[in-house]
């Protein structure tokens, strides 16, 4: 087992060598950004901020057949939109540009020549048809999961089979092949992954992987384990369907006798009902089907997350900040402070709706009122409010903000208090409005017309006085002036509600709005 490493402020020992952290984030360019994706990009980041490291960009890009136009660019826009800026990567002049790994095929041919030469890999020619045909004999030996390996290798249209001079013939003929990695029998293979502990394998569940494809581009394991050895990474953090990878690339970091960086496979993230998440059926965030999320971050982007909160819940798939810490709001600086691969945990994450829309309400309560107020202000003059003064803005976003999901719900929740209501809520009227409520609230009207301070605490005052004059609860006056100062039934305190909407507006809409509820009602 590799030796535990014991980590420093600007680096990590491991035996008596101090080495700088360095972290990649690897992802093929293939479709959409997924938040399994995200949440691998931010563990990485985290990592190398937290040990003071250099986090890296490489696009994975050599499988043309999946890739997809854009899918770079908007990857890279996406790890900016989150904050999550690499140190290295496209655009950058690191000391191991290019980080495309499509722009350095040279690299990949020269050490599968190298591989070719010291007997660790050998060409295939086998057809489609060839090792379909391999299949079939191995089901029907009742083996349904046949392995091209050393157990059907020597049947093979392969290398291993072939004189020196078949060989060359078929190679000067231009032959199509691949190159396949030579596994050997009876092996098992150990890693100390940071997260999971020891994970042994046997050599009798790895097939001989193709290193170089038929179109001269590698294989996702070529390249990755030539790039992070050349990159020189010291950690290589991704998702738990790499795992069964291993054994492949600790026996290529042997075959160039190159020692392997430390691993941590992150745990699978999972729908509400125990399936993968998947984009299949998935139109929106608004419909989505029982059970299912979308997995797309730019879903919920669309939506209206706040950023930090989407960062907030996608660290907390699979890891917490350990006992005693009973934390679950974190902003970006705060994750980097707290985060651990020891608090990684083992099993699957299931992604909840509900506790992001939580965080998103929390992140919002935390904002600063002035940022919202700007953020805010353009959208009240595309709804048609017109300029409203930032001031009278910030106190009405203050008074908003518990009740608040989206920002983007602001103007719909708040527009009462930029224009008198111009419907109100028959519902609610119905079984608010009595035969006394037009009596009960001109007595209001009255009283607080008369008060010189119109503040919360004087309202409230009033509204108690007049309830205990008709011998009556103050319910029977409380939700009647909410609705009809603002339409609706619920909303933020009803004396700072109308303390700020000031006295001349509420007087205005009380006396309005009792003639056209109890028309509505009658």
């Amino acid at each position: 087992m590799a030796e535990s490493p014991f980590f420093c402020d600007h680096g990590y020992f491991l035996g008596d060598v101090l080495k700088t952290v360095r972290v990649r984030f690897a992802p093929s360019p293939t479709g959409f950004v997924h938040i399994g994706g995200l949440r691998t990009a931010l563990y990485n980041y985290l990592f190398a901020r937290k040990h003071g490291g250099a986090f890296i960009l490489r696009i994975e890009d050599t499988d043309r057949e999946r890739f997809v136009d854009g899918a770079t660019e908007n990857l890279i826009s996406v790890l900016e939109w989150a904050g999550l800026i690499p140190d290295e990567g496209p655009g950058s002049d690191g000391a191991f540009a290019p980080y495309f790994q499509s722009q350095r095929t040279g690299l990949y041919q020269e050490y599968t020549r190298q591989l070719l030469e010291s007997g660790a890999a050998y060409y295939a020619f086998d057809t489609p048809q060839e090792i379909e045909a391999a299949r079939q004999r191995a089901r029907q030996a009742g083996n349904p999961f046949m392995k091209y390996n050393f157990t059907i290798r020597h049947e093979m249209n392969n290398s291993l089979n072939m004189t020196a001079q078949a060989l060359q013939q078929a190679l000067d003929s231009g032959k199509p092949h691949v190159i396949r990695l030579l596994v050997p029998e009876g092996r098992k293979f150990e890693v100390a992954d940071e997260i999971r502990g020891p994970v042994v394998f046997d050599s009798r569940e790895i097939d001989d992987q193709v290193l170089l494809k038929s179109d001269g581009f590698p294989t996702y394991h070529l390249a990755n384990v030539v790039d992070d050895h050349l990159m020189e990474i010291t950690h290589v953090i991704r998702g738990e369907e790499w795992l069964s990878s291993v054994p492949k690339h600790l026996l290529l970091y042997e075959s160039f006798g190159w020692t392997p960086p430390r691993m941590a496979h992150l745990p699978l993230i999972f729908n509400p009902d125990g399936s993968k998440m998947s984009k299949r059926d998935i139109q929106s965030l608004d419909e989505l089907p029982d059970g299912k999320v979308d997995p797309d971050v730019a879903s919920y982007i669309r939506k209206g997350y706040e950023k930090t909160a989407i960062i907030n819940y996608i660290a907390l798939l699979g890891w917490n900040p350990g006992e005693g810490d009973d934390r679950q709001v974190f902003d970006l600086d705060e994750l980097v402070h707290a985060f651990s691969l020891e608090r990684v945990n083992k099993s699957a994450a299931i992604f909840d709706l509900k506790k992001l829309q939580w965080l998103n309400k929390e992140h919002i309560l935390r904002r600063d009122t002035a940022a919202l107020t700007a953020q805010l202000q353009p959208a009240l003059q595309v709804a048609g409010y017109g300029e409203v003064a930032d001031d009278y803005l910030a106190r009405v976003i203050a008074l908003m903000k518990e009740r608040l999901y989206f920002t983007g719900d602001f103007v719909k929740l708040a527009g009462y208090f930029f224009a008198d209501p111009l419907a109100f809520d028959e519902g609610a009227a119905r079984k608010r409005w009595q035969a006394d409520t037009n009596d009960l609230l001109a007595q209001f009207a009255g009283a607080i017309h008369r008060l010189e301070s119109f503040t919360a605490a004087a309202i409230e005052e009033v509204l108690r006085q007049v309830a205990e004059a008709n011998n009556t609860s103050g319910g029977k006056l409380i939700h009647p002036i909410r609705l009809a100062v603002t339409g609706v039934s619920v909303g933020p305190g009803l004396f700072e509600l109308l303390e700020l909407l000031g006295k001349e507006t509420v007087l205005r809409r009380l006396k309005k709005s009792m003639e056209i509820i109890a028309k509505m009602i009658a």
